[in-house]
C-alpha cells in the first residue's frame, strides 16, 4: 500500500475542525478564530513536533508510522471507523480490511430462509443488495438488477428521486449523511480498488448532494439504528435495524426487527401473510433500513451527524 498524502492531509485537517478545544481539556482562549483545534495543539496532543504535523496537512510530511497514527487517532479523537481509514490513507493496513466480493456464503443464505417472519438482507460494503429472504422482499421490495447500480443502495438514493418515497422527507438530509460516510469507510478500505473508484465517480457526477457531502470527509460505518418506512400497504412503520459485520467488513447482515411495545409485529405479520407481490415499487427501499453507524435506537431526526449518531 502506498500513502495518500493529499486525501491523507485533507482527512486531518477537517478532523481537527471537528474537535472542540474544551472536549479535548484545552482552554478556549479569546482570540481562538476557528471552532476546531490548532495544528500545534494537535501535534501538542499527539507527542510530536509541529512542523512534522504541519508537514502532513500540507500534503508534504514521510509516511507517518503505525505508531504516529495510534498517537494522532487519540488526539484527533478518532472513532475507531476514523482510525482504520487514516491508517489506510497512510499507506497502512489496520486489522480489518479487503475488497468485498459478491459471493454470499451457503450458511449466510440459509440463515436467511430460516428467519421467515423477520426481515433480513444481506448488503456488500459498497451498498450492493447481494440476497434477500422473502421478508425482506415484502418489506422493501425486490432488487432491480437491470441497469449496472440497479441493486446500489447508495446509487438509487442520490439519483432516483422515487426510491425516497418511502422515507420521511425530514429524515432524508441525515441518511444522506449515513450513506456518504458509510461509503466512504469502504473507500478506504478498498485502498484505490477500481469499483469503488468509478462509482464515486459516478455519484459525483450524478449527484449535486453527494458532490457536496462527499468532501466533507465523514466516516462512520453502519451498525444499528432505528427506522421509520412509510410502506404502502401497512402504513407507517418503525423498526429497530441490526447490522452485523463480517470478520473483515466487506458484508453485512441486516436484520430489521420490530421495538417492543410498538404496532410494528402485527405489521410484519400481515406483510408475511400478503407477500411481496403487493409491494409498490415506487416505495422500494434506497437503503438497508438507514443503518446509521452505531448504538441507540433513537430516531435519524435526533441524531444530527453520522459521528454524532455511533
Amino acid at each position: 500500500m502506498t500513502i495518500d498524502r493529499r486525501q491523507l492531509a485533507d482527512f486531518l485537517r477537517r478532523s481537527r475542525d471537528r474537535v472542540r478545544p474544551q472536549d479535548a481539556g484545552l482552554p478556549i482562549g479569546p482570540r481562538r478564530r476557528t471552532p476546531g483545534l490548532r495544528r500545534e495543539e494537535v501535534a501538542q496532543l499527539a507527542g510530536m513536533s509541529a512542523d512534522y504535523y504541519v508537514r502532513l496537512e500540507q500534503a508534504r510530511g514521510p509516511q507517518p508510522s503505525p505508531q504516529i497514527l495510534a498517537s494522532l487517532a487519540r488526539a484527533l479523537r478518532l472513532s475507531g471507523d476514523e482510525r482504520d481509514h487514516l491508517h489506510l490513507l497512510a499507506g497502512h493496513r489496520p486489522p480489518a480490511g479487503g475488497p468485498a466480493g459478491d459471493h454470499v456464503e451457503p450458511g449466510l443464505l440459509h440463515l436467511l430462509d430460516q428467519l421467515p417472519t423477520t426481515p433480513a438482507q444481506v448488503i456488500g460494503d459498497l451498498g450492493d443488495v447481494l440476497a434477500q429472504n422473502e421478508a425482506a422482499r415484502a418489506l422493501l421490495g425486490g432488487v432491480c438488477t437491470v441497469s449496472e447500480y440497479g441493486r446500489n443502495l447508495v446509487w438509487r438514493w442520490f439519483t432516483d428521486p422515487d426510491q425516497r418515497a418511502a422515507y420521511p422527507p425530514e429524515e432524508h438530509a441525515y441518511y444522506s449523511r449515513l450513506h456518504v460516510a458509510d461509503l466512504r469507510a469502504a473507500v478506504g478500505r478498498r485502498a484505490g480498488d477500481p469499483a469503488a473508484a468509478r462509482l464515486v465517480s459516478r455519484l459525483r457526477a450524478a449527484s449535486e448532494e453527494f458532490a457536496g457531502l462527499w468532501p466533507l470527509h465523514e466516516v462512520a460505518v453502519r451498525r444499528r439504528t432505528r427506522m421509520r418506512l412509510l410502506h404502502p400497504l401497512v402504513g407507517p412503520v418503525e423498526l429497530d435495524c441490526q447490522v452485523l459485520l463480517a470478520p473483515q467488513g466487506e458484508q453485512r447482515l441486516v436484520l430489521f426487527t420490530p421495538p417492543p411495545g410498538t404496532d410494528a409485529a402485527g405489521q410484519l405479520a400481515l406483510l408475511g401473510a400478503v407477500g411481496s407481490g403487493q409491494f409498490s415499487p415506487s416505495a422500494s427501499s434506497p437503503s438497508p433500513g438507514p443503518s446509521s453507524p452505531s448504538p441507540g435506537p433513537s430516531s435519524p431526526v435526533s441524531a444530527p451527524s453520522p459521528r454524532a449518531a455511533r
